[in-house]
């Protein structure tokens, strides 16, 4: 079987499958793991070219509705009939039903249900400790800067955040992206603050930046010096690897609640 993926959850969803040696084509951005950055290219996720695509007569495409502009992509593989399946996960059991889905459509279901209990028993331990957390932190997630790019109630970060012990400031808005404003943020006042740029590696990232807005001294996490650049491929990709961020985030808020992150990632056998 000949696979295409449009989109790093999608790559990274099969890998844990086991079953990147199917994989003919990448979008851009996919870059875990590392051997599937030798594959040849199609695109970044939000400008596939389908002339690309449709030429390398893939037997399945994995399409994905996760970021706004994607349904273009959905159009055109509809429009071309080119076979495919979509996901369009919010939640941490969207992205264990995606899993079991995808394994079943690829005669992998027995690895999905393994993977998805080990997925749906770290969640449940972390769900468990974080119970214990008496002072939960409030964190502001940032997806993008200029304008400000949020989670809202329905996206997986609000989830990742009660697990590691805190919670979204943006979690009474019952969206899964927010767009809102700094000072916005300076009202809601969060003690910590992520930044997670979508598509920025964090060696570009400066946090330094954020010291430089208005009435940035008025924020608790200014103060505490609690702004954290973050790997976006750990937070803003609805893929498994959202466990090995939750477990540097909730190491990194409560260290004596939570064990110290080891860097292993808990679905893979090593």
């Amino acid at each position: 079987m000949k696979i295409i993926s449009l989109c790093p959850s999608n790559t990274e969803l099969l890998a844990y499958l086991g079953m990147l040696d199917y994989l003919i084509a990448v979008d851009s951005h996919s870059d875990w793991p590392p051997s599937i950055c030798k594959l040849p290219r199609v695109g970044p996720d939000l400008n596939i070219d389908m002339e690309k695509v449709e030429a390398l007569k893939p037997d399945l495409v994995l399409a994905s509705l996760s970021v706004p502009g994607m349904e273009r992509n959905v159009q055109e593989l509809e429009k071309r009939n080119i076979p495919h399946i979509v996901f369009a996960p919010n939640s941490l059991h969207d992205i264990a039903e995606d899993l079991l889905r995808l394994g079943e459509t690829l005669g992998k279901k027995q690895a999905a249900q393994a993977i998805a209990r080990r997925y749906c028993s770290l969640i449940e331990t972390y769900r468990q400790l974080a119970a214990n957390v008496k002072h939960p932190a409030r964190l502001y997630w940032e997806w993008w800067p200029k304008p400000i790019f949020t989670p809202g109630k329905t996206n997986w970060l609000s989830e990742i955040s009660e697990l590691a012990g805190g919670m979204n400031i943006f979690s009474d808005v019952a969206k899964a992206n927010v767009q809102s404003d700094w000072d916005e943020v300076v009202k809601r006042n969060p003690s910590h603050i992520c930044l997670v740029w979508v598509g920025v590696q964090t060696k570009k990232m400066n946090k330094d930046a954020v010291l430089k807005r208005p009435d940035a001294e008025k924020v608790e996490a200014v103060r505490a010096g609690r702004i954290y650049v973050l790997e976006e491929a750990l937070y803003c990709r609805p893929s498994p690897r959202l466990l090995l961020g939750l477990k540097k985030l909730a190491a990194l808020l409560h260290p004596s609640v939570f064990p110290p992150d080891d860097g292993m990632d808990p679905l893979l056998e090593y």
